[in-house]
């Protein structure tokens, strides 16, 4: 069997495992963001008030919730790195842009999570027992870091950076990367509305404007996973090499 590789300094890479691998590395992004939000941040998200001490203990679910999203990080990042090496071949300047997009995004991630766990720690010392404000206060520095991050720069990275480099290269179908950069667009332009109080947050119309680029997220790491890149891009038509030889021993 032969498979399609692409020269990268010294070295040969196979782009169609990349692609796969880029795939569940994208995947994993909604398996800890998702539940990290829903379930292990909801109790104090839903109920400020748990910072006094009252109420049942969000210990259990803030950790949870933190840990996820420290992993929800490092997936971040490394959906960037690793399709980096292909992703030049069509735009060296988008790629390193989509990089640079991706830890902005992480860094705000990160904001929330320090958020979340300030929270936790004034209501374990009891720092915070009589004054039910500093709960809101962490709560809504975890909501604009969260507007920032995981919706306006995702929006950046993943609809407009991402769908235009995918759309160009071809390694994806076309018609799927239109729908990031539908999607992309439109997360960016409510979460600049959510700034200025044009719109509500969570509310009907951003709900909406965020379904676009959800699927094409999902459909965009479901093919990857599937099929990895497409061997048809132009940018692949490079080097056939043999399926059992080792990438990294290939010598340009």
């Amino acid at each position: 069997m032969t498979e399609i590789g692409i020269l990268d300094g010294r070295h040969a890479m196979r782009p169609q495992r990349i692609g796969r691998v880029f795939g569940w590395i994208f995947l994993a992004t909604f398996l800890t963001s998702i539940p990290a939000y829903f379930i292990g941040y909801r109790p104090i998200l839903d109920n400020p008030g748990l910072i006094t001490g009252a109420g049942a203990d969000p210990t259990t679910h803030v950790a949870i919730g933190a840990t996820l999203e420290v992993f929800l990080i490092i997936a971040n990042v490394a959906t960037a790195v690793v399709a980096y090496p292909v992703l030049k071949r069509e735009s060296e300047m988008g790629a390193v842009g989509y990089v640079a997009a991706r830890l902005v995004e992480a860094m705000f991630i990160a904001i929330g999570i320090v958020s979340a766990l300030a929270f936790l720690l004034m209501r374990q010392e009891a720092t915070a027992a009589s004054n039910p404000a500093l709960g809101h206060a962490f709560v809504a520095t975890y909501y604009r870091a969260f507007l920032l991050g995981p919706s306006f720069f995702a929006g950046l990275a993943n609809g407009v950076i991402l769908g235009y480099l995918m759309y160009r290269s071809g390694l994806v179908p076309r018609g799927m990367a239109m729908v990031g950069l539908i999607g992309g667009p439109l997360v960016m332009a409510t979460g600049i509305a959510v700034m200025f109080g044009a719109i509500a947050r969570g509310g009907t119309v951003q709900t909406i404007a965020t379904i676009p680029e959800f699927f094409w997220e999902l459909s965009l790491s479901i093919y990857c996973i599937i099929k990895g890149f497409r061997l048809s891009s132009p940018i692949l038509q490079t080097v056939t090499l043999p399926e059992t030889e080792s990438a990294l021993q290939h010598e340009a």
